[in-house]
């Protein structure tokens, strides 16, 4: 088994923190409120830092999930930063939704000092994460990738390398991509029924297992029809990944037109108070204008 350090106690960091801790590993971790890492430790075991320096001392493997690009960069690097306080050898395995750039950045960066790095966003969002069966994707050297799989495996129901450093972050651009087209899709075909006088979960039942079926149907239509929309990943936070998207998108030449409009739309929602509800809100949007 091996010492891990988990930087970031959210929704997500949380519980992939407990589950290495049932997979046996010694779990050492960082909040940025240290309160939370004290209270993650009354209840899962392990040993809480005050600093992201003073958990990666003498971790094999420094494992992160927080924020954005300027959360990813606060904790890795400076004086208190993980970086500094990481053993030749070790793994920084960064669970962040980021922009490539700095997912590069840090690389390069670990490599001079010793260090090994993977990028590894993950999707799932909450439950996946409650439940350990995160898909994850992978960028980084082969030996990093191996070396750090196992360990990832304690939370993930498909671990898998895509290619050199940044290539995670690339595939998460895509599958958040996918999400905000199906979701949009669903939205309108949802409220294109209710308008009708159709039963939707009637519908659904029907065209789910057909070529209009996938997990956004299947997990989001009820709760969609029902207009609760606490049930997952938030519109602001789509809303960064987006804009990730957008950019890397003007950067290499790749026009996303669909991802521009619906990005607009998640804008929409979170100016009707929606910043907290899941992505499948775009619903709600399309009732209010009609």
């Amino acid at each position: 088994m091996a010492k891990v350090a988990f930087l970031g106690l959210g929704v997500m960091g949380a519980p992939m923190a407990g589950h290495l801790v049932k997979a046996g590993h010694s779990v050492t971790v960082y909040n940025r409120t240290f309160a939370k890492a004290e209270a993650w430790v009354a209840t899962h075991g392990g040993r809480a830092a005050k600093t992201p320096r003073e958990a990666a001392g003498g971790q094999d493997f420094v494992m992160a999930c927080v924020g954005n690009d300027a959360d990813l960069a606060g904790v890795c690097r400076g004086d208190d930063g993980a970086f500094a306080g990481m053993g030749k050898g070790a793994i920084f395995v960064d669970h962040t939704t980021v922009s490539s750039g700095i997912t590069r950045a840090l690389s390069g960066e670990a490599a001079d000092l010793g260090l090994g790095f993977v990028d590894a966003p993950v999707s799932g969002g909450q439950a996946g994460a409650e439940n350990g069966v995160l898909s994850i994707m992978c960028g980084g050297t082969e030996a990093d990738y191996a070396a750090a799989e196992p360990v990832m495996l304690a939370y993930g129901r498909i671990v898998k390398r895509l290619g050199p450093s940044g290539a995670g972050q690339i595939a998460k651009m895509m599958n958040q991509i996918c999400i905000a087209g199906l979701v949009q899709g669903l939205s309108e075909a949802l409220r294109f029924g209710e308008k009708a006088g159709m039963d939707g979960k009637a519908v659904v039942e029907v065209i789910s297992g057909g070529a209009a079926g996938s997990w956004q149907m299947n997990n989001r239509h009820a709760t969609m029809l029902d207009g609760k929309f606490d049930y997952g990943f938030a519109v602001d936070w789509m809303r960064k990944d987006l804009g990730i998207c957008l950019q890397t998108a003007d950067e290499i030449g790749a026009p996303l037109p669909m991802t521009a409009l619906v990005d607009q739309f998640y804008k929409d929602v979170q100016q009707m108070g929606g910043g907290r509800w899941d992505t499948s809100s775009l619903i709600e949007r399309l009732r209010r204008l009609s």
